[in-house]
């Protein structure tokens, strides 16, 4: 999957919580995020639109974007999870402090399960197709 491939996918599924996505999809999303992120914020600071005085303060730009962001990085978080054959409720292991990121890094980091899960089809199964978002 190519990176604008997985971003479009991500950001299609904008509410999408049903179904798997790749590690790939996940990935590429976050690191589109992270690079927007580094964008917003020199925007920021050379607009002058920062909300605070400290260095690490975010912006008004920075605040629309990771607002944005939101649900369909949630959305993503629980497809990776659901390919891992988890709930997307081990999105809430993240409240336990260090130890919640590490073991949600190593769930998204493994490699989903091969063939159908309780959550759907192998997305490495077929050609990618982007999944009918619930309304």
């Amino acid at each position: 999957m190519s990176p604008v491939d997985a971003i479009k996918s991500v950001l299609s599924q904008y509410v999408g919580f049903r179904g798997r996505a790749r590690r790939s999809e996940y990935w590429w999303f976050a690191l589109f995020t992270v690079i927007l992120s580094i964008v917003t914020g020199i925007l920021d600071s050379a607009l002058g639109t920062k909300i605070g005085s400290e260095p690490s303060s975010t912006g008004v730009i920075g605040l629309i974007v990771s607002l944005a962001l939101l649900l369909p990085t949630l959305a993503v978080s629980v497809r990776r999870l659901h390919d891992t054959d988890r709930s997307g409720w081990w999105l809430f292991i993240a409240l336990v402090p260090l130890v919640g990121a590490i073991v949600l890094i190593v769930f998204f980091v493994k490699e989903g399960t091969r063939g159908s899960n309780r959550h759907g089809a192998d997305p490495k199964d077929a050609p990618h197709t982007a999944a009918p978002s619930i309304a």
